[in-house]
């Protein structure tokens, strides 16, 4: 399970040879060898050459990062990157060791820590009625005295006074999953910003935050990281990829994927009526009731420019 301490143990660094043993030994055969497969980047000269920058891309498979690493390093003419994962993929241990040694780290969101502890508590998975429930509580949507009528048993145990007697935590459920999720964000902001400005590595993040074909709504994780580092935020759209990597095995099939990259973004043209000039603390609590309104603002015009980048299947307008 991804916790503070986990996070505490990540070590992104400059040059990850993880990435590059990836290269050299696993997508380059695959890519050449024992598949055609043609990666194409439309104007990638819109990404400044070694600067560290921030990419927004969509997310149509579990793989369609790996392409886009991969010829960004090929070129030569780019810093390394790491990657916002989710925290399940951390949860098996091989997996986890992996992705860490490929220079990626894990964003655990409210959901992932539901999950997890739950499971902990009952040695099971919730069912999508018991988590829709914890999860419209925790964010307000329903009001406690609802869900306690209709909710399973351990539902109303977590959401009552009996988690206390179970965990000896000193909080309801609720502020628990609260108070963990934004101390672990601390820690990502940590990681992230130290990509940026001490590792000089650029940032691979898709805004919608889990896989879909079709452009899903964004959240605005990625608009709070550029508004406070001020970095460039380069669109780019993937087309392509999920035939390639038309499941969960990790070996291409051949195909062509075009990235499509856009313009850089920055807090001097498309962000500059939500650029934020006092410092706020990044992922935070505060800053997200303070700043929520520029944060959605910068996320939609980020979505609206993935979206131009894509082929007709992928995109919300057409």
């Amino acid at each position: 399970m991804v916790n503070l301490k986990f996070l505490d143990n990540i070590n992104l660094v400059t040059s990850p040879w993880g990435q590059k043993f990836m290269a050299h030994a696993v997508l380059g055969p695959n890519y050449h060898l024992f598949a055609r497969v043609k990666i194409k980047m439309e104007d990638i000269e819109n990404i400044p050459k070694g600067e560290p920058v921030i990419f927004a891309m969509n997310h149509t498979d579990r793989f369609n990062y790996w392409p886009f690493q991969y010829k960004l390093w090929s070129t030569k003419d780019y810093p390394f990157t790491t990657v916002w994962v989710k925290g399940t993929y951390f949860n098996n241990k091989i997996l986890g060791q992996l992705l860490k040694l490929c220079n990626t780290f894990p964003v655990p969101s409210k959901g992932y820590l539901i999950r997890e502890q739950f499971k902990k508590t009952y040695q099971r998975t919730t069912t999508r009625d018991e988590y829709r429930m914890i999860k419209d509580v925790l964010d307000n949507k329903i009001s406690l005295p609802d869900v306690l009528n209709s909710a399973t048993r351990e539902v109303r145990d977590l959401l009552s006074e009996n988690w206390d007697r179970m965990s000896h935590a000193g909080a309801s459920f609720l502020q628990y999953i609260e108070n963990n999720y934004y101390a672990m964000m601390e820690r990502v902001a940590q990681l992230s910003l130290g990509a940026l400005f001490e590792k000089k590595l650029s940032i691979i993040i898709f805004p919608e935050g889990t896989r879909s074909v079709k452009l899903a709504e964004g959240r605005n994780g990625i608009a709070q990281l550029a508004l406070h580092s001020e970095k460039a935020v380069i669109p780019v759209g993937c087309n392509g990829s999920e035939r390639v990597y038309p499941g969960s095995s990790p070996i291409a099939k051949s195909g062509t994927i075009t990235y499509r990259i856009g313009k850089p973004m920055t807090v001097h043209d498309d962000f500059k009526d939500f650029r934020i000039k006092e410092k706020f603390n990044l992922f935070s609590k505060e800053s997200q009731q303070k700043y929520k309104q520029a944060f959605d603002a910068a996320t939609q015009v980020i979505m609206r420019n993935i979206d131009l980048l894509l082929d007709d299947r992928y995109r919300v307008t057409t």
